[in-house]
C-alpha cells in the first residue's frame, strides 16, 4: 500500500514539474517572440525647433528586460545648458510624417519619467529603467479612467522663458515639469503609419479597430 502511495506522489510531482516546464517555456517563447530592442527618433515640435537648436536631434533605444526595460535617450546638436522634462504620453501632436496633426486635441495620459539636460556642447543623455515596451499604462478609478497605455515619448522645455523667442507665451505655462510650470513640447515620437500606435508598442494587434497592443 505504501508503495502505491509513493508512486502516486512521484507521479503527481512529475505532472506538476511538467506543467511548470511547459508554462515557463510558453512565457519564455512569448517573450522571445517580441523584439529585444526598439530604436526610434523623436521629432521636433516645429514651432520650437529654433529654441532647442536648429541642428538638434534626439534618439531613443529601448532594451527589453525580464522585469523591466532600459531606455537610453540621446540628444545631440542642441543649444548648450538647456533643461527639459521627459514624459511618456498617450498621444503625439505629430502625424507619422512629422507634420502637425490637425486633429490633435491633447496628449492624454502623461507619466513624468526624468529630467533631461544638455551640456556645454549641446549634448545630453538619460538612462532610465522601468516598464516601457508594450505594457506601460496607468489608470485611475477615481475619475473612471480605465487602463490607458502611454506609448509615446516626448520632452518639454523646463523653463517657459526658454521658448519665448519662438513665440511661446511664458505667462501660460504647461504642466509638464515637477512644478507644473513648464514650457512647450520640444520633441516627441511619431505614431506608426500602419497602426497609429506609438513606438513603445512593439507588438501591435491589427485585428482590432483601432489597433491595440499585445501586452
Amino acid at each position: 500500500m505504501s508503495s502505491l502511495k509513493s508512486r502516486a506522489r512521484q507521479l503527481l510531482v512529475s505532472v506538476v514539474a511538467a506543467v511548470s516546464v511547459v508554462a515557463t517555456w510558453g512565457a519564455q517563447s512569448a517573450f522571445a517572440a517580441k523584439p529585444g530592442t526598439v530604436s526610434f527618433a523623436l521629432h521636433a515640435n516645429p514651432q520650437f525647433l529654433a529654441c532647442a537648436g536648429t541642428g538638434a536631434k534626439a534618439t531613443a533605444k529601448v532594451t527589453r528586460g525580464p522585469l523591466n526595460d532600459l531606455l537610453e535617450l540621446t540628444l545631440t546638436g542642441f543649444k548648450p545648458r538647456l533643461a527639459f522634462d521627459l514624459f511618456t504620453v498617450q498621444r503625439s501632436n505629430l502625424r507619422f510624417d512629422g507634420n502637425l496633426d490637425p486633429n490633435f486635441k491633447n496628449f492624454g495620459l502623461a507619466w513624468y519619467q526624468s529630467d533631461v539636460r544638455t551640456d556645454a556642447d549641446g549634448n545630453g543623455k538619460v538612462v532610465i529603467r522601468t516598464i516601457l515596451l508594450d505594457q506601460i499604462f496607468g489608470f485611475d478609478p477615481d475619475v473612471t479612467l480605465p487602463p490607458t497605455n502611454t506609448f509615446h515619448l516626448g520632452f518639454w522645455f523646463n523653463n517657459p522663458n526658454t521658448a519665448k523667442p519662438c513665440d511661446f507665451d511664458a505667462t501660460k505655462p504647461t504642466p509638464f515639469n515637477g512644478e507644473h510650470k513648464a514650457g512647450p513640447l520640444a520633441f516627441i515620437s511619431l505614431p506608426k503609419r500602419a497602426t497609429g500606435l506609438g513606438p513603445l508598442c512593439s507588438d501591435p494587434n491589427t485585428t482590432t479597430v483601432p489597433a491595440t497592443c499585445n501586452p
